[in-house]
C-alpha cells in the first residue's frame, strides 16, 4: 500500500498528515507550533517540520511527500544559499507603501492586472522586495535567490539540490503571470532595481512534476512540487470548476476553481493559478476567525457561547454593525484602518447584539468577496465553507443568508495538508488528474437571503477610522 505525506506550513503551525495514496484514508498526523510574529527565521519552520514529522510517526514508510505553505512570504538567500534576513510574511504590513509605489510606477492597477493578473498589495512578495531594497539596501545587495516558504522547505527536503516552485504559489509573488506561465523579470527589476537583474528564481514545475527525491533510511521518497496554502486547500477539499471555497481562517479567503485566468483592474480579485493546471481567482481579507476571537474575548465567553449569543439576536442586530478591520484590511486596501461599531444604542448594547454583529460583519466581508468573483464572470455552482471559523454554528447557519445561496460544510479537516498529500500521491502515481479522494459527506445549510443586512453593512463599511 503506497502512502504519502502532506505538510501544511502555515503562519501559526506546521501540520503533517500521512494518507493512503490511492484511497486518501488518513493513517496518522502530527503538528508543531510556529513562532508568533510577521517575520520569521525560516530555520524555525524547518525545526517545526522536523517536530511535526516526528509527531506523525516519521517518513520511514512514506513513498512521496509534498509541502503546502503560506503564500507570499519573502525568503531571500545569498549566493551560498544562506538566509539574508528573517522572512517577511504575508501579514507584515510595512510594505504597504511599497505596494502603492509599485502600482503607480507601472502606470496604475490596470497595468498590473494585465501584466500578472493581480494588483500588488502589502502581502505580495514583490512589495516586500521593494521594501527591502529601500530600507535594507545592504541586505538587498546580497540577495542572489528569492523564493517562497514552500519553495524553501521543498528545497531543504530535497537536499538543497534544486530550487523549485509551482504555478499556484508563483502566481502570488507579483512577478509571475498565471495566464502566460512566465516570470516577469522586468517587474522584479522594478521592485529591486539593479539588484534584481540577476536574482535566481525557482524553476516552475507542472502540477504533478517531481521536484526531486529525499532519502529516508536508505529509501528514496518522491518529492512533489508543493504549492501555496490556498491552492492546496482547494485540492484537499476536492474543489472542481464551478466551486467557490470560502475559508474562515486567520485570514478570510473566497476562491474559485476556474478554467480561465482572471485580471481584475480593481485589485479586489487576485488572478492566481491553482495546483492542477487551472486558475484560482481569489479574494483575501485579513480579518476572519480573529473577529470571532476578539468578540469572544470582549464578551468574556468561549466560542460556543459566542455562537449561542449571536443566534439569539435578531437578524441585522437591530442596526448594530461591526466593520471587522481589526488588523487593517487587504480587501479593500485599508492597511491603516481599525474596526468600528456603528448603530450603538441602549437597545443594541447587549452581548447578543454584539455577538450577532461580529458574525455578520465577518460574513459580510466574505460576501463582498463573492460578489467580486461574480463580477469577474466566475461560475458559481457550489459554495464550500471550510476553516477553523466554520466550526462555529453561528457562522454555518448565517453564511447562506449573507452569501445568498446554500452552503456546503465538509467535515472538519486539515485541508492544506490534505491537498499537499493528494498532490504527493499525484506525483507518485501519475495520471492526467489527481487521485479521486473523497473528503467526506458535506452538510448542507440553507436560509433565506438577507440583503437588508448587507445593505446596512455597505452603508457604514467605508466610515472606519485610520489607526493612530
Amino acid at each position: 500500500m503506497p502512502t504519502v505525506a502532506g505538510i501544511d506550513s502555515s503562519t501559526q503551525s506546521c501540520k503533517v498528515v500521512v494518507r493512503d495514496a490511492v484511497t486518501g484514508e488518513l493513517l496518522r498526523a502530527g503538528r508543531a507550533a510556529h513562532p508568533e510574529g510577521s517575520e520569521v527565521d525560516p530555520h524555525r519552520w524547518w525545526r517545526a517540520l522536523e517536530e511535526a514529522l516526528a509527531d506523525a510517526g516519521g517518513l520511514a514508510d512514506v513513498d512521496a511527500v509534498a509541502v503546502g505553505a503560506q503564500q507570499h512570504g519573502m525568503v531571500a538567500l545569498d549566493d551560498a544559499g544562506e538566509v539574508v534576513r528573517p522572512a517577511l510574511l504575508w501579514n507584515d504590513g510595512r510594505s504597504a507603501g511599497a505596494a502603492e509605489d509599485l502600482v503607480r510606477e507601472l502606470g496604475g492597477p490596470g497595468e498590473w492586472a494585465r501584466a500578472v493578473g493581480s494588483v500588488p498589495v502589502a502581502s505580495f512578495t514583490v512589495a516586500k522586495l521593494r521594501w527591502l531594497a529601500e530600507h535594507e539596501p545592504d541586505r538587498a545587495a546580497r540577495v542572489a535567490r528569492v523564493c517562497l516558504p514552500h519553495d524553501w522547505l521543498t528545497w531543504h527536503l530535497g537536499g538543497r539540490e534544486r530550487l523549485t516552485t509551482d504555478r499556484g504559489d508563483a502566481s502570488g509573488t507579483g512577478y509571475f503571470s498565471a495566464a502566460t506561465g512566465e516570470y516577469r523579470r522586468d517587474l522584479l527589476r522594478l521592485a529591486m532595481g539593479a539588484d534584481g537583474a540577476e536574482v535566481e528564481l525557482p524553476q516552475v514545475l507542472g502540477p504533478a512534476e517531481q521536484a526531486g527525491r529525499l532519502r529516508v533510511g536508505g529509501r528514496e521518497v518522491v518529492l512533489g512540487p508543493g504549492t501555496g496554502d490556498n491552492m492546496a486547500a482547494a485540492l484537499g477539499v476536492g474543489a472542481v470548476p464551478g466551486d467557490v471555497v470560502v475559508s474562515v481562517g486567520t485570514s478570510g479567503v473566497v476562491s474559485a476553481l476556474s478554467p480561465t485566468p482572471s485580471a481584475d483592474p480593481s485589485g479586489a480579485v487576485a488572478g492566481f493559478a491553482d495546483a492542477t493546471g487551472r486558475y484560482l481567482p481569489l479574494v483575501c481579507t485579513l480579518n476572519a476567525a480573529r473577529v470571532l476571537d476578539a468578540a469572544a474575548r470582549l464578551l468574556g465567553v468561549d466560542h460556543e457561547e459566542l455562537s449561542r449569543l449571536a443566534l439569539s439576536a435578531p437578524a441585522g442586530a437591530e442596526g448594530l454593525v461591526l466593520v471587522p478591520y481589526l488588523e487593517g484590511e487587504r480587501t479593500p486596501v485599508r492597511p491603516d484602518s481599525t474596526g468600528a461599531l456603528h448603530g450603538l444604542t441602549p437597545a443594541t448594547s447587549t452581548p447578543t447584539h454584539l455577538a450577532r454583529a461580529a458574525v455578520e460583519g465577518l460574513l459580510c466581508g466574505l460576501a463582498d468577496g463573492l460578489d467580486a468573483l461574480l463580477a469577474q464572470g466566475v461560475e458559481v455552482r457550489r459554495v464550500l465553507l471550510v476553516g477553523g471559523g466554520a466550526r462555529s454554528e453561528a457562522v454555518r447557519r448565517l453564511a447562506p443568508a449573507l452569501l445568498g445561496r446554500p452552503v456546503l460544510v465538509p467535515p472538519p479537516g486539515e485541508y492544506v495538508a490534505d491537498g499537499a498529500a493528494r498532490q504527493a500521491a499525484w506525483a507518485l502515481l501519475g495520471g492526467e488528474e489527481p487521485p479521486p479522494w473523497e473528503p467526506g459527506a458535506a452538510g448542507t445549510h440553507e436560509a433565506e437571503p438577507q440583503p437588508e443586512v448587507r445593505e446596512r453593512y455597505a452603508q457604514v463599511r467605508d466610515l472606519t477610522a485610520p489607526r493612530q
